[in-house]
């Protein structure tokens, strides 16, 4: 039996910071000791005062293979992953081809998949107009759980689900135990506007910002949590963008549903005043809104309306991003951010006040939670031992050369972050260290 030793003299645990050695046996952590407690011949490595974090699960990863790999795919999203200190990651169930919507589906991008992660990967299905039958064998295969659009998904091969496919298919998943995610849009508002903006010039980032009015999250969420009423189906909230809307998920997490909500990095850190025009990297829907609601979206978060954190790393080849003309109505919508959600959300977290304990929760144990993911998400006896020794205080400019997508067109670039990650382990191996991959085929379908 190996046994390797990590301390630190700030550890971060469920129950705070504080020095401690991490005691990892065949990848898994047998006890997380005092500084002091490293076994006769354990392997060691001393991180010094640089903080010790449980590796980050991001739920929200679009990896697009197979099928669309001129997007991205599992060796540069994992690779990426690495890189920014994620080493557990839930892959969408759209832009791929086909779809992960059926079992053989499934089953074609697990083997697309094979040998090709760095880091650990595991994956949504997809609930569309007509495959309510397959939702149970997909579970029995290993999926974690079900993402649905309520609104038009971009690509014709993912169908979108009104109440009619939403309800029956949230009472077959509160049966199976797995949650629902949603794409909390409708499209009523977002038709309602459609004509006013013919004429507006669409390089303007305002022309896009007001064709996604915050009224088409308020309805759909008041739409799902009348159906999570109903059903009593785990439901989620993905990407919750719209301040307006975040009564509607507080009055239900009140009422006591099985309701919950997520923000991504870009909507922690970026606001509609400072998108320049014709920046088409920054096009995400629901899209980025003002500075008001970016605090707003804070102050969720720290009060426990939002639960979580995760990137919807959404890629697309540079050309589907209108960068040559800058148009935003044209532009795919989608921001690529995966290696870079860990200092982005920490560099805006540390100017509120919040700590690494705070990042831990929102980044690392309610994802891991929110995927029925029991091995990960903390530095705790008996959870993989995934772990990402941070220097939370080296600031960095984010070069689009040291980026490892497939491609580096990301708002980020040129950014000022705090938070480096130094080195990456899964299950007690390191994989990414000052820069290197040490590992790239590390990863395991979970």
């Amino acid at each position: 039996m190996t046994t390797r030793v990590v301390r630190s003299r700030r550890v971060v645990t469920p129950e705070g910071v504080r020095p401690a050695a991490v005691i990892i046996e065949d990848g898994v952590i047998a006890r997380v000791g005092a500084w002091g407690d490293v076994p006769a011949g354990a392997d060691l490595d001393d991180c010094g005062a640089r903080a010790l974090l449980p590796g980050v699960v991001d739920t929200h990863v679009h990896l697009n293979e197979p099928g669309r790999t001129e997007w991205e795919g599992f060796a540069t999203a994992t690779r990426a992953a690495a890189a920014g200190g994620t080493t557990a990651l839930v892959d969408m169930p759209l832009n791929s081809i086909p779809p992960t919507t059926t079992r053989a589906a499934l089953a074609e991008k697990r083997a697309a998949a094979q040998g090709q992660c760095a880091v650990d990967v595991g994956f949504w299905g997809g609930v569309v107009p007509g495959n309510l039958g397959e939702l149970a064998g997909m579970v029995a295969d290993g999926i974690r759980g079900f993402k649905a659009f309520m609104v038009d998904s971009g690509v014709e091969e993912f169908g979108w689900s009104d109440e009619s496919v939403l309800a029956p298919a949230m009472a077959a998943l509160a049966d199976l135990r797995v949650p629902l995610l949603v794409h909390a849009e409708v499209a009523g508002p977002i038709d309602a506007v459609a004509a006013s903006l013919a004429g507006l010039d669409p390089r303007r980032y305002a022309t896009y910002l007001a064709s996604r009015p915050p009224e088409a999250e308020e309805a759909a969420i008041a739409l799902i949590a009348r159906l999570c009423r109903a059903t009593r189906a785990r439901t989620h909230i993905v990407h919750h963008s719209a301040a307006s809307a975040l009564p509607l998920i507080a009055g239900a997490r009140a009422e006591g549903l099985p309701l919950t909500a997520e923000t991504c990095p870009h909507y922690l850190r970026f606001t509609a005043e400072a998108v320049p025009d014709g920046a088409t990297p920054y096009k995400c829907a629901p899209p980025i809104r003002d500075a008001a609601n970016r605090e707003a979206l804070w102050r969720a978060l720290g009060a426990g309306v939002l639960e979580l954190v995760a990137s919807d790393h959404s890629p697309c080849s540079p050309a589907l991003k209108a960068l040559d003309v800058g148009d935003f109505m044209a532009a795919w919508g989608g921001v690529a951010g995966l290696q870079l959600a860990l200092p982005a959300t920490w560099t805006e977290a540390r100017r509120r006040g919040f700590g690494l304990v705070a990042i831990a929760q929102w980044m690392s144990a309610a994802p891991a939670r929110l995927a029925g993911l029991s091995s990960k998400g903390a530095i705790a006896a008996g959870k993989d031992a995934d772990l990402v020794v941070f220097d939370d205080e080296q600031e960095f400019t984010v070069e689009p050369a040291r980026i490892e997508h497939r491609h580096r067109v990301t708002p980020y670039a040129g950014a000022r972050l705090f938070g480096a990650v130094i080195t990456t382990y899964l299950r007690g191996l390191p994989i990414w260290d000052r820069g290197r991959h040490l590992a790239t085929d590390h990863g395991r379908p979970l």
